[in-house]
Parts: C-alpha cells; sequence; structure tokens
C-alpha cells in the first residue's frame, strides 16, 4: 500500500522544490509535475510531488490523517 501526503509548495528551484508538509519543511523532487506554483498543494509519494490538488482536498487529506494518528496513539 502507497500513501501521499498533501504538501504546500513554499519555494521552486528548477525541478526541486520546498514544501510545508502538515508543519514540517521537506524537499522534494517535481520533475513529475513542473506544472506547480508556489502556494499551491501536491500529493507526495516517497520524495515525489505525483500530482497537484486543489487547497479543500488537502486539508480534508490532513485532518483524516492526524485522525488516523490520533487513533492509533489511543490504541497503544
Amino acid at each position: 500500500m502507497c500513501l501521499a501526503i498533501p504538501a504546500k509548495i513554499v519555494s521552486i528551484d528548477g525541478v526541486i522544490a520546498k514544501v510545508d508538509m502538515m508543519g514540517n519543511e521537506r524537499i522534494i523532487s517535481i520533475d513529475l509535475v513542473p506544472e506547480v506554483r508556489i502556494g499551491e498543494y501536491v500529493l507526495v509519494h516517497a520524495g515525489f510531488a505525483i500530482g497537484v490538488v486543489d487547497d479543500q482536498s488537502a486539508k480534508e487529506t490532513e485532518e483524516l490523517l492526524l485522525e488516523v494518528a490520533d487513533a492509533y496513539a489511543e490504541g497503544e
């Protein structure tokens, strides 16, 4: 199973971008989505942006991921 996490593009330098991923900054490749712009959300898997998503979808996904993390923490 694969998981892609939404991240907001903070800066772009060629095919490399700095993103904000739920409060954590990461460096990723945007080689697969060269049309992306600063401020947009992308789905990130294994250090690569694999698609562009709208703000609402990104925020809903982040909320769901946090719910899963909370449920997992309660079950330990």
